[in-house]
């Protein structure tokens, strides 16, 4: 497809007003609730499906697959992530009312950090087109990981699991310092004279920096659906800008989506070997390639497989519990 620069301009200038609004409501520290997360989580995902519309207005029916496809996936892969920013609320101990700040500018962070990757995505894809049997195994080989999380998750690992910082984090608190405490939502104060991080500051970086990790199997899975940098950037954008009211207003029933690593692992394994087949096609080499229609079928099936049997295990895991308690 192609988009002319007013049209980026525009769309990104679009993105930055939806962006300052969301800011804006939520501006003053509260305590989420459950009606306010779902409201604001349905007004994304119908201005995502508007944006879809408009895709299949101006641009037409391959596009705007494409477009549902990257964010179907997107959104799918960043529920998973909640499950980590979770544990990083509680590594940092974040105050309630001030979790949906630190989940606003974090998402923000990784927002400007993920469109650094798309166009380095782009610019790679364009000048390289091997580099697809390189995304395709990577994507295999993090289905493969994903699997092997989850089996460790079912024997307890993830009800241990424990957030650990990262080198570049733990770098940034040794050279600034970090506050004892929270103050409020400032971000810099001085102590004993000198200007440093509180720990609002470093969740925020934690958050935001934690994402760009989870950018190295999400970016390559999308160009995987399509190679127009416009659909990969605005996807994500929407997947991303929703993130902070679906982590309230999903954040109880994180553990009982468990058998969602499958369910994605299946997905980017799928991804993975369409992206082999279209490297195949593109090296000269007469391969079925998977269409658009049927990877989001595919993914919205899976999806829904995984979403129904997760949510069954865990009642019957809830039942089990409970008699064995009576």
């Amino acid at each position: 497809m192609n988009v002319s620069l007013a049209v980026w301009l525009i769309t990104v200038a679009a993105l930055c007003v939806l962006v300052g609004a969301d800011f804006l409501i939520g501006r003053k520290p509260h305590d989420v609730s459950v009606k306010e997360a779902g409201i604001w989580t349905v007004v994304w995902i119908v201005l995502a499906c508007l944006f879809g519309l408009g895709l299949l207005v101006f641009a037409g029916g391959k596009p705007t697959g494409e477009f549902f496809a990257g964010y179907i996936t997107e959104k799918s892969l960043s529920v998973d992530n909640l499950f980590v920013f979770v544990l990083i609320m509680g590594k940092f101990a974040v105050p309630s009312q001030y979790q949906q700040r630190v989940l606003m500018v974090g998402v923000l962070i990784a927002l400007v950090l993920r469109a650094v990757f798309i166009a380095a995505g782009a610019a790679i894809i364009s000048t390289f087109s091997w580099v697809f049997y390189l995304f395709g195994a990577f994507l295999v080989w993090t289905a493969y990981k994903l699997v092997q999380d989850a089996r460790a998750g079912d024997h307890g690992g993830a009800e241990n699991a424990e957030y650990e910082e990262n080198k570049l984090l733990k770098m940034v608190e040794n050279r600034f310092g970090v506050a004892d405490r929270y103050h409020g939502s400032r971000l810099w104060i001085r102590q004993n004279g000198k200007r440093v991080m509180t720990p609002m500051l470093v969740v925020m970086l934690a958050i935001g920096s934690t994402d760009v990790l989870f950018a190295l199997d999400s970016i390559p899975a999308i160009y995987g659906l399509t190679v127009d940098p416009f659909i990969v950037f605005t996807a994500n954008a929407f997947a991303l800008m929703g993130l902070r009211q679906l982590y309230f207003l999903i954040g109880g029933l994180l553990k009982k989506l468990v058998h969602l690593s499958y369910g994605l692992s299946i997905i980017l394994g799928f991804i993975g070997i369409k992206l082999f087949l279209h490297a195949l096609h593109e090296s000269g080499v007469h391969v079925p390639e998977i269409g658009i229609p049927v990877s989001l079928g595919f993914i919205v099936l899976v999806l829904a497989v995984a979403t129904f049997t997760s949510l069954r295990a865990a009642k019957r895991k809830e039942l089990a519990e409970a008699a064995a308690t009576a």
